[in-house]
């Protein structure tokens, strides 16, 4: 092992373990992991930024901004509509939605397949009557399945393919993974329907079924007290029954920007003071018509001269804004004139004041702002809307138009007339000339934390390969599986990579793990592509954890799930994508 070697794998096993401790966005870790590589030589001057401009970075983004193109023709929100029935029994429900969610997930990328299909399904519990437990993470799981179908489905994919074609002369085409992703997709999704969803933790299930999403656990909010409330002068203290009778319970009370110590049981309630309360939104709003209390309006809201208010609920999904960060830190008033009224943390109580509380992913936020303004709010902070807002979705009769053109740019890259990245970003173009997305949704589209991540990620996993560390793994796992057929190996390389991909983002893993595989082919005189399909399925397959995929952590919040709760369903369906995804990559990708 070389000097170079230790340094690497230092630096990876430091960029590892940020990444699973969380406190730092695995975008920043990253990039700071490049620069340090940099700094030490053991990336080139000239190659330090070249993954950004690599394919795959490219398609990633470009495949973000043609699915906000299909939402917001219209075309993905008929099958939609037409598809779901709130009436149907539980298990046919959430086979229907599965298949659909695979189905979407398969051409358009599965976080934007599952953002729009959740509030669908929301809505779809609370008719039915049933908490939205029960079909949320078969759900996630199905779009993260349908995504390993084809190319654009999911970015592992888009790196594993771009990374044959450096290392071999030929990317895999745009449906070289449909073989292997189908049959994984259909089993695994026939198990989330009709096993799957019953795994789920029954706390979950017996959660208050019409109000889940709104009663999870409450929001902690702020209320203004004006001068005109007939609680000025009373105390704190004494507004128990006044707040149980509404449904809520009072936390404190904050004066000139400033927290009251304990309770603020005995404080004498002045004009100005804010009061902190806990409840669902409901129960809130009625304790703000009973008591004369107002919704904190920042500078924003009332510079817009608009006396029409309304409330947005939104999850935090790990790449938004607000991630790691708080409201006042990323001036969500300033840029939106929408402000923060209350988060919701699975049951968490807080002391620090609602905009300079830290957000994490999986929380709940309750939004305050003009109609017309909390969708772009959403959209500002990359939020997921937790219930339909009717802005998602921009109806002028352009589905079809939009869906042709997504299919005539697929044709051509599939039967080599166009290079890919090419024939989307037309694709992105012809969209905005025929305003399907207008110019201004472009850039907040793309995930630029996961453009980051690739960009800095695939030169340090070049770098590792040509230092020779992936020959260094990749001897490893063939030596810990010597004497044995290929086809063993083949199957502990997919154990560890899926394994990584729990804990790590599926994208980093699919770039440290592609240069293995084909390293392993290399040692056992083996074809590398049925190396690469078992990276491709391992990276995608992250069930066990709310932080290996972002789709997993989408439904932490609204779900009401603990971090222990997707092992119970995650963990037999990646048992069961080994069992047959190891065969049929033998079947389609002979070794």
């Amino acid at each position: 092992m070389t000097v170079d070697n230790i340094l690497l794998f230092s630096l990876f096993i430091a960029v590892f373990a940020l990444m699973i401790w969380g406190r730092f966005r695995y975008d920043l870790v990253a990039f700071a992991a490049l620069i340090v590589a940099a700094v030490l030589g053991l990336v080139p001057t000239g190659e330090v930024f070249s993954g950004f401009g690599h394919p795959a970075t490219v398609i990633v983004a470009i495949v973000l901004v043609i699915s906000r193109g299909l939402v917001n023709s219209g075309a993905v929100n008929w099958i939609s509509r037409v598809f779901v029935d709130s009436g149907r029994s539980l298990s046919r429900h959430i086979a229907f939605m599965a298949a659909i969610g695979a189905g979407l997930s398969a051409f358009m990328n599965n976080v934007a397949a599952l953002a729009l299909l959740m509030p669908v399904e929301i809505s779809a519990s609370a008719k039915a009557g049933r908490s939205p437990a029960l079909s949320l993470m078969p759900l996630a799981f199905a779009t993260i399945l349908g995504g390993m179908v084809t190319l654009i489905g999911t970015p592992p994919n888009i790196i594993i393919a771009a990374y044959r074609g450096e290392a071999l002369g030929e990317p895999f085409g745009m449906f070289s993974f449909a073989p292997v992703g189908l049959v994984c997709a259909i089993v695994g999704v026939a198990y989330v329907a009709l096993i799957g969803w019953r795994l789920i933790p029954v706390g979950n299930s017996e959660k208050a079924p019409t109000a889940d999403l709104r009663d999870i656990h409450g929001y902690v909010a702020e209320l203004a007290i004006p001068a005109k409330s007939p609680i000025v002068g009373r105390l704190v203290g004494d507004l128990d029954d006044e707040a149980a009778e509404a449904g809520v319970v009072v936390l404190g009370l904050i004066r000139k920007g400033r927290r009251l110590p304990g309770g603020a049981r005995r404080e004498e309630i002045l004009e100005d003071d804010i009061l902190v309360v806990d409840g669902p939104v409901e129960a809130i709003d009625a304790l703000v018509g009973s008591l004369k209390l107002e919704f904190p309006r920042r500078d924003s809201i009332k510079e817009s001269g608009s006396s029409d208010l309304a409330l947005l609920e939104v999850v935090v999904p790990r790449d938004s804004r607000l991630d790691g960060r708080s409201a006042g830190t990323v001036g969500l008033n300033r840029h939106t004139g929408v402000a923060l009224l209350g988060v919701s943390r699975q049951g968490r109580r807080f002391r620090e004041r609602v905009r300079q509380l830290q957000v994490r992913a999986g929380d709940v936020l309750l939004l305050i702002g003009p109609p017309d303004r909390l969708g772009e709010a959403a959209n500002w902070l990359r939020a997921l809307p937790l219930a339909d807002r009717g802005l998602g979705v921009t109806q002028h009769g352009r589905a079809a138009l939009a869906v042709s053109l997504f299919a005539a740019a697929v044709a051509l890259a599939s039967f080599g007339i166009l290079y890919l990245p090419v024939a989307l970003a037309a694709v992105v173009g012809l969209y905005v000339i025929f305003d399907i997305v207008p110019l201004r949704q472009v850039y907040d589209e793309v995930e630029w934390p996961v453009v980051i991540l690739l960009g800095s990620m695939i030169p340090l996993g070049i770098a590792l390969e040509q230092s020779g560390g992936t020959e260094l793994i990749a001897g490893g796992i063939v030596g810990l599986a010597a004497g044995l057929p290929a086809w063993v190996i083949l199957t502990v390389l997919m154990v560890v990579v899926m394994t990584l991909s729990d804990v790590l983002n599926n994208t980093a893993t699919a770039v440290i793990g592609a240069p293995i595989a084909v390293d392993i082919a290399g040692r056992l005189g083996a074809n590398p592509d049925p190396f690469l399909m078992a990276v491709a399925v391992a990276s995608s397959c992250a069930f066990l954890t709310p932080i290996g995929h972002k789709n997993n952590t989408l439904i932490l919040g609204p779900g009401g799930y603990a971090f222990g709760d997707y092992w119970r369903m995650g963990l037999p369906l990646e048992l069961i994508i080994v069992a047959v995804g190891v065969p049929a990559i033998l079947v389609f990708w002979p070794l």
